[in-house]
């Protein structure tokens, strides 16, 4: 595994650093607030230079580069604070392997703008990380789909224009055979989207579907065709999902925190920062792992798996080592370490829970079905 990027790479990661000098304001990764028209103004900017289509096939309009530049836009992106990369770039790679010429006519030109933002509606009160529980139902009648259900805890669903639905549209008891995915205006009549306010100020979403008319046009991929299409999906997005930036940045904003603080010299402390020091570097040669295998067209699931819940692991750790350090005074409303330690509380849950990842990561291990 290489620990160093290439010349080219390296250059467009200088670029891409260049590109974010005018975005350090925006600092809307770890809660965007009421940030979003500039979050999307971002995403617009980084369509623009043609970033959100950089690894789809040219055929497709993409650029065709590899997956380690895309590593290096999102890595930056995640240690600037700017954002995180956009549910879009699901939406896109399902479409450029399922969708009908029609939907690569109509979706992709605005993808690849930025113009075109999507939220996630998989989970439900009931399913949760169990996609294949969910009820959500979704029956055709004629050129129709009349959806009824609930979604929630959706990421940016209160200011997208679209969502990516998963329905049932088997049997009941069909689990993942039976589930087929729709993109559905946020619009529409019957659909109503609330917040539900996180910790840190911040919102997910829950989404109910009444009678929510959708065109069977709008169906991406086969009827009960959905699951092989996620699996697909998420098997090309692993390796942004989780960049090492991110808790880098964290450890440099705790670590000049800290600087300021009384126990600054204080020689536990600092042997406890070195020890967060390596667990990032840990972090970053799990995500350049997983950079590698899609590099080389491996299948990149454990390795995620085992990434996601690392990373998300650290994260937790780096806030709550800040407030171990500092006690009341890493407490204070609005601060940043404060920030850090509410935000961090949910990381281990949303992507899928580490109990989940871990499932996958043991599975395959033992060799079990």
């Amino acid at each position: 595994m290489r620990s160093l990027f290439d010349a080219e790479e390296r250059a467009f990661q200088d670029e891409v650093r260049e590109f974010l000098e005018d975005w350090q304001d925006l600092d809307a990764y770890l809660s965007h607030g009421d940030r979003w028209e500039r979050v999307a103004a971002l995403f617009r900017a980084i369509g623009a230079r043609g970033w959100l289509s950089m690894s789809w096939p040219k055929a497709a309009g993409g650029l065709g580069r590899g997956p380690t530049f895309e590593y290096i836009l999102w890595d930056e992106v995640a240690y600037a604070r700017a954002a995180r990369n956009p549910i879009s770039s699901i939406v896109a790679r399902t479409l450029v392997r399922a969708g009908s010429d029609a939907q690569h006519e109509a979706w992709l030109p605005p993808i690849r703008s930025g113009e075109a933002t999507f939220a996630l509606a998989y989970s439900e009160p009931e399913a949760g990380s169990d996609l294949a529980s969910l009820r959500t139902r979704a029956e055709r009648r004629g050129d129709i789909y009349t959806v009824d259900g609930e979604k929630c805890w959706q990421s940016y669903a209160g200011h997208v224009d679209h969502l990516w639905l998963l329905a049932r549209t088997g049997e009941p008891g069909s689990r993942g055979a039976g589930l087929s995915l729709f993109i559905v205006d946020t619009g529409t009549p019957g659909l109503t989207i609330s917040p539900l306010p996180t910790l840190e100020g911040d919102a997910l979403y829950e989404c109910r579907f009444e009678a929510v008319e959708v065109p069977a046009d709008r169906r991406v991929g086969p009827e009960d065709g959905a699951w092989g299409l996620m699996a697909d999906a998420l098997s090309d997005e692993r390796h942004i999902q989780f960049p090492a930036g991110r808790l880098k940045r964290d450890l440099v904003e705790v670590g000049d925190w800290l600087a300021a603080s009384p126990r600054a010299n204080d020689a536990i402390v600092q042997h406890e920062f070195e020890r967060l020091q390596v667990g990032v570097l840990e972090a970053e040669v799990l995500a350049l792992k997983v950079v590698e295998l899609a590099q080389q067209g491996r299948d990149a699931a454990i390795a995620a798996a085992a990434n996601k819940v690392f990373h998300t692991e650290r994260c937790q750790e780096i806030a709550r080592a800040a407030f171990e350090w500092g006690g009341p005074e890493s407490l204070v409303a609005g601060s940043r370490i404060q920030l850090l330690w509410l935000q961090s509380l949910w990381e281990t849950i949303g992507g899928g829970t580490s109990e989940v990842m871990r499932g996958l990561v043991a599975r395959h291990a033992l060799q079990l079905p």
